[in-house]
Parts: structure tokens; sequence; C-alpha cells
């Protein structure tokens, strides 16, 4: 599923127009994408799952064109770690 099928699916829930269930979209993956970067990081929804930002240090690898060996830097990452109740998640939200 992309974005525009995600919105459309949506608005098919809702009961409202694409264009005020793209709003809604943009507004939720706004406030997740604030908060994960400026905020404090994590965003945790009950019987759904948790973002969260993880740090992965400096490694070694290798360039796979050339061969040579490179250094990654370290760097931050956003990872989302589902709940173990997440098949619960649709069914319980599906009227709502």
């Amino acid at each position: 599923m992309n974005r525009t099928q995600l919105s459309a699916a949506i608005a098919e829930r809702l009961g409202a127009s694409k264009t005020e269930a793209n709003r809604c979209l943009n507004a939720v993956l706004g406030v997740i994408a604030d908060n994960l970067c400026e905020g404090d990081n994590e965003i945790s929804i009950p019987d759904f799952g948790r973002f969260f930002i993880k740090s992965v240090p400096a490694r070694q690898g290798v360039n796979p064109a050339t061969g040579e060996k490179i250094q990654i830097e370290a760097h931050d990452k956003v990872v989302f770690k589902p709940s173990d109740n997440l098949y619960l998640y649709s069914r319980k939200h599906a009227t709502e």
C-alpha cells in the first residue's frame, strides 16, 4: 500500500473526502516526525507499537564496487517495534 492508497482507505473508513483524509494523514505523520526529530524521540501507541530513535555505532564496512574497506559513521535511525497485540488493533478500532 502506498500513500495514495492509504489516504483513500482512510477517506473510505471515515466517510470523508480524499482531501480531508490526506490532510489528516499529513497531520499524523507530521506529528510523529516532529516528535521523533525534536521531541522526546519516542511515540508509543497502545496495542499498535512504538516508534523510537536508535543510535547505531560506527563500524567498518566494505565498498561493494571496489572491495575497499570504509568507515561507516555513527548515526541515528528510526525503528518501529510492533506491539504483541498488533493483530487486535484493526478489530478493536474498526468502527471508531
